[in-house]
């Protein structure tokens, strides 16, 4: 099992979020976020003063899944949130060692269906 965890611009999340539908992946949380990387802010003059924001408004969206779909996955994430500018986002994918179902006590990958 895998998490995939992505901060990205808010604007793609519904296109996002039906992408994955199509894909028939289940279990996405989705939380939004302030960070700051290359993109780093903008400056904004308030009353003759700058300002500058180095946060971003992003979200962050993870979810667990079988090994063999984070491939697809990644790809169709890359595919709708690539626009190729500075603050597009970014991927990490690490190991889950166990996953448990509350509700029925299943664990393992059959916690994750």
């Amino acid at each position: 099992m895998k998490k995939i965890e992505a901060y990205l611009r808010p604007d793609i999340l519904e296109p996002l979020r039906s992408g994955l539908k199509e894909m028939d992946v289940k279990g996405l949380s989705i939380e939004q976020v302030m960070g700051c990387g290359k993109q780093l802010g903008w400056t904004e003059f308030v009353r003759g003063s700058e300002i500058e924001y180095n946060f971003l408004t992003k979200i962050r969206i993870e979810l667990v899944v079988h090994d063999q779909q984070v491939e697809p996955i990644i790809a169709k994430i890359i595919e709708i949130t690539r626009t190729g500018e500075v603050g597009d986002g970014k991927i990490f994918i690490s190991d889950i060692a166990d996953a448990i179902r509350i509700r029925t006590g299943e664990r393992g990958e059959a916690a994750l269906n």
